[in-house]
């Protein structure tokens, strides 16, 4: 499929998106939410492609929502703006496959949101992060949906209430994204995480991902009722089965995905 404001590329079984609004610092316009939406979801239905890279050309990864778009709507075509801006969300939390975020510069209001709704993120070390919303009488209600749980109700509000960005350093304390890098090494980086998960079984990985997705929302008895669901159900796949004999062999495991 073709589109205008993303580029999607595959490199072996490393699929990788780059949001491509680079003059606009990557804001995201109505197009580039629904293009984003469609690559994620092409890469995940590709049986070629493991894992899933997104990052931004030019100077920023996103500086948040086209404010362009912003001006004379009515309360449910706002509805309907705002949603589509939050699905990436949706899209990302229902993939098999995992996301990695590749961040550097800025990533701000729902470029942060992206930062956060992907299940892994790496960053350069000068990269500031915001959900600054709030600065022009809105508020970043749905990036902060996603890390609300893990910053706790005092920091959440923080974020969502005062604006300020944050840099780097207090991301990675957070527990915002897993790791920071020098500028010069962040695709090299990124590129080796994807690499380690694409070199696991992507069964194990699909079912991990769904096990962490969805445990999050349950009581701490139904996690472990869950857990044993899931655990019994990944024992009788074929890639548990390689995976077993091939550690009893002393090989290296060659995965089907089933």
């Amino acid at each position: 499929m073709a589109f205008n404001t993303v580029i999607v590329d595959r490199d072996g079984n490393i699929g990788t998106i780059t949001l491509n609004r680079p003059e606009q610092f990557n804001t995201f316009s109505s197009e580039m939410a629904r293009e984003l939406n469609e690559a994620l979801k092409d890469l995940d239905a590709d049986d070629a492609v493991r894992v899933v890279i997104v990052k931004g050309a030019g100077k920023v990864f996103s500086t948040g929502i086209d404010i362009t778009e912003y001006p004379g709507k009515s309360p449910s075509e706002y509805h309907t703006w705002i949603s589509l801006m939050e699905k990436m969300h949706f899209t990302i939390a229902d993939m098999g496959k995992p996301v990695i975020a590749m961040a550097h510069k800025y990533a701000v209001a729902n470029g942060a949101g992206l930062l956060f709704a992907a299940d892994f993120s790496i960053i350069s070390e000068e990269t500031q992060i915001g959900t600054t919303a709030i600065n022009v009488g809105l508020l970043c209600t749905g990036p902060i949906i996603p890390i609300a749980d893990r910053l706790g109700k005092k920091k959440t509000m923080e974020m969502l209430l005062c604006g300020d960005m944050i840099d780097a350093r207090e991301a990675e304390a957070l527990g915002l994204v897993n790791k920071v890098v020098p500028a010069d090494r962040l695709e090299e980086e990124t590129l080796a995480l994807a690499r380690k998960l694409a070199a696991k079984s992507p069964t194990a990985v699909r079912l991990g991902k769904e096990f962490c997705q969805k445990m999050q929302e349950m009581p701490f008895s139904r996690r472990f009722a869950y857990n044993a669901e899931l655990f019994a159900r990944l024992c009788t796949t074929e890639d548990a089965r390689e995976g077993v004999t091939a550690f009893i062999e002393k090989r290296k495991p060659v995965w089907k995905g089933k």
